[in-house]
């Protein structure tokens, strides 16, 4: 058992001792079924000669070691540590390591998968957070940026696609260009007889692959529609030119999560090749995928963390930025009711067990950051970034994140330098923001407490309150927004937006203002909070919650009735008999699943034993009724 591990303190010592990082990376594919052969000539200069460091490798075994010239024994290399030790460093240094590495078959390194009904071999690599020394020498953490000019050699009849273009490919030998500056986690070979679709979006080359079996249910136009859809979406949104050569989306077996943000060359799970019809939720989901690698491309890709510590903020935008692409380019219209189904519902759950954690984690090494991919990391973090472009404004979010593609293009960058460049375009400033959304763990609840005089409000506060065991009580932007009951349905005629900060926020502007048919704390979802409806506003919903038109708050009522089950202030009987009622009229796929699996948990876990049978009965006729 190897001890494969990279601490933040090694990262940071050997980050000081070397820079102007090169490699050149030549793999033979074509030496047998269980390793391949890896050499690779790593270029780095040292600010101060003499030093000592090492690379990173894991290998079956190492046959050269070669260091400014010299031969140095293979006992350098260290196997159960996966590091070769480096000594007498000079101003220019020039390492070159021959090894075989073996095919690893569980999705990291370069994973080798074997066709069962035809045999045919199938290559793809996965290197995040630090899986690139699986395939060649390198050093291995994302703060140590450098170009990587990569050659390969299979067979005959493969394809083989890397992050950049191919620049010759003559008999089973293929070169690639030279990369922009990368981090090692982000290099990315593919290989294997994969089938593609090409086209062009203006000057840049686009390209899908998949194995040849599943070319029939590729897809291309709707994958195609969506990438130059998103492209021209981000490059106005940032006003950055897409950074890389092409756009190559490769949809590859046995692939361990949904999909990987390798410039030029994203690898997606080939489950998103659907073999059979799928529902328009399904769709929008993999459009999600795709928008979310894609925005990768600038933020995390262009512009990349100084170490793992920011993985949250890497994930979140990402995703809070796939729906707000989906929202503003494609023809998908409801992503933030998907976003508050799939990522903030969830997210609060998690953050209401005992195991959550705050969104910033202290990382000291790699192993650690294996334990931080989770729904705090991506659903939360995604909403609470929600919550921030709320809390400074849409357009100095985007102003600020501009300022920070442009300042740190091709580099590395920390939390403080993004919201940096926010506190400079928002005038806010986001230390205290900082602490409490990042730095605790916990949601909070929000309601609202009114005085009445006859029908119009003469006072009105929002009041906060926190979570045991996690009592931060947190600042938030959110609006207010007032429905009444009309022809149309219940539509909303006010809407008032505010920061809640503290205990109790007064609502002046609300006085002396007609008490509504319901009251929505956190319309528009731009909080993460949880929020309690008024008895008013609950009574309303009884009889008219399908008439809720925005589908947007219909879901937030939703969500909010739920919460009040779960937390014991509304009773079981008659949020069932909201589903009973009002379900059958919903029109969004996504919210009438999660409603229904909500209403069976409702009858399972919190009513009354004695009443299950009768509230089963009702949901079964309020289901038999949409259907007819």
């Amino acid at each position: 058992m190897t001890d494969d591990n990279l601490t933040r303190a090694e990262a940071q010592d050997r980050a000081t001792k070397i820079s102007s990082v090169t490699y050149e990376v030549s793999l033979d594919l074509t030496t047998g079924d269980t390793s391949f052969t890896s050499d690779t000539v790593i270029r780095f200069t040292a600010p101060l000669v003499g030093l000592a460091t090492f690379i990173d490798l894991d290998a079956a075994d190492v046959r050269e070691i070669t260091f400014n010239g010299r031969s140095f024994p293979t006992t350098a290399w260290d196997p159960g540590r996966s590091r070769v030790a480096v000594r007498g460093l000079l101003a220019n240094n020039e390492l070159r390591i021959v090894a075989d590495c073996a095919y690893q078959h569980t999705g990291v390194g370069l994973h080798r998968v074997v066709d069962p009904v035809d045999g045919k071999v199938y290559l793809h690599t996965q290197f995040e957070p630090f899986d690139a020394h699986r395939v060649f020498a390198c050093f291995d953490q994302p703060d140590l940026k450098a170009t990587f000019a990569l050659t390969v050699v299979a067979p005959d009849d493969w394809t083989v696609v890397s992050n950049s273009p191919v620049v010759s490919h003559e008999g089973n030998v293929w070169r690639f260009a030279p990369t922009p500056e990368l981090s090692t986690y982000l290099v990315a070979v593919v290989a294997g007889p994969y089938a593609g679709v090409h086209e062009k979006h203006g000057h840049l080359d686009l390209g899908l692959y998949c194995r040849e079996s599943l070319i029939p249910h590729l897809d291309p136009d709707e994958i195609f529609t969506i990438t130059r859809q998103g492209l021209d979406f981000f490059v106005e949104e940032f006003d950055y030119p897409y950074p890389f050569a092409k756009y190559d989306q490769l949809f590859v077996p046995e692939f361990n999560f949904g999909a990987m943000e390798n410039p030029g060359c994203i690898t997606f799970n080939e489950s998103m090749v659907f073999r059979s019809r799928v529902t328009e939720a399904a769709r929008e989901g993999r459009a999600s995928t795709i928008l979310h690698e894609m925005a990768h491309m600038w933020f995390g890709d262009l512009v990349t963390m100084r170490w793992w510590d920011d993985l949250w903020l890497n994930e979140s935008f990402a995703t809070y930025m796939a729906s707000h692409a989906i929202d503003r380019a494609t023809r998908f219209s409801r992503a933030w009711v998907r976003f508050a189904w799939d990522l903030k519902a969830p997210a609060a759950n998690q953050d209401q067990l005992p195991t959550t954690h705050p969104i910033s984690a202290d990382i000291v090494d790699t192993e650690s950051v294996r334990l931080h991919f989770d729904g705090i990391t991506y659903a939360k973090g995604a909403s609470v970034l929600k919550q921030l472009v709320a809390w400074v404004g849409q357009d100095a979010f985007t102003e600020g994140c501009r300022r920070y593609f442009r300042r740190h293009e091709w580099a590395n960058a920390e939390l403080r330098d993004f919201l940096g460049a926010l506190e400079e375009t928002s005038g806010r400033d986001l230390g205290l923001w900082s602490q409490e959304w990042l730095q605790t763990a916990g949601v909070n609840t929000l309601r609202s407490e009114a005085e009445i005089d006859g029908d119009n409000f003469t006072s009105f506060a929002i009041v906060q309150e926190g979570m045991g065991g996690h009592p931060t009580l947190r600042s938030h932007r959110l609006a207010v927004g007032l429905y009444n009951l009309g022809d149309e349905g219940l539509v909303r005629h006010r809407r008032v937006e505010l920061d809640v900060v503290g205990e109790r926020t007064e609502v002046t502007s609300l006085a002396g203002q007609a008490v509504p048919d319901l009251l929505l704390l956190n319309d528009d979802d731009l909080a993460y909070t949880k929020v309690r409806l008024d008895p008013r506003s609950v009574d309303t919903l009884q009889t008219h919650l399908h008439r809720v038109v925005e589908p947007l708050a219909r879901n937030l009522c939703w969500a909010a009735l739920w919460d009040m089950v779960r937390d014991a202030e509304l009773a079981t009987r008659r949020f069932v008999a909201l589903v009973a009622a009002h379900a059958p009229a919903e029109t969004d796929e996504t919210s009438l699943a999660r409603i229904l699996g909500q209403a069976a948990s409702a009858v399972d876990s919190y009513g009354d034993p004695a009443n299950r049978s009768a509230a089963r009965a009702r949901l079964a006729a309020g289901a038999r009724e949409g259907l007819d």
